[in-house]
């Protein structure tokens, strides 16, 4: 046999084996899609803004319940 007909036959090879792992990439990109992965999308973004509660059992200074994300960077950028 000709040495361009093997090379042929590993390229067949390959493009199949190819096909085949983008289907599985594709099954788990919808079942992904399915089960609610992509849902929230919002909040990881802002969840950096919000402050973390202090883990102490002295509970006197709590923070100002209606203070934003928004107001709080505001009042830290002032005080700078």
């Amino acid at each position: 046999m000709d040495e361009n007909f093997y090379c042929m036959e590993i390229i067949f090879v390959l493009i199949v084996i190819s096909l085949i792992v983008a289907l599985i990439f594709l099954f788990a990109f919808i079942w992904a899609v399915r089960s609610g992965q992509y849902e929230d999308d919002y909040s990881p973004s802002v969840r950096i803004l919000f402050d973390d509660e202090p883990h102490t059992n002295n509970q006197k200074e709590k923070s100002n319940p209606k203070s934003t994300p928004s107001n709080e960077a505001r009042d830290v950028l002032l005080r700078q």
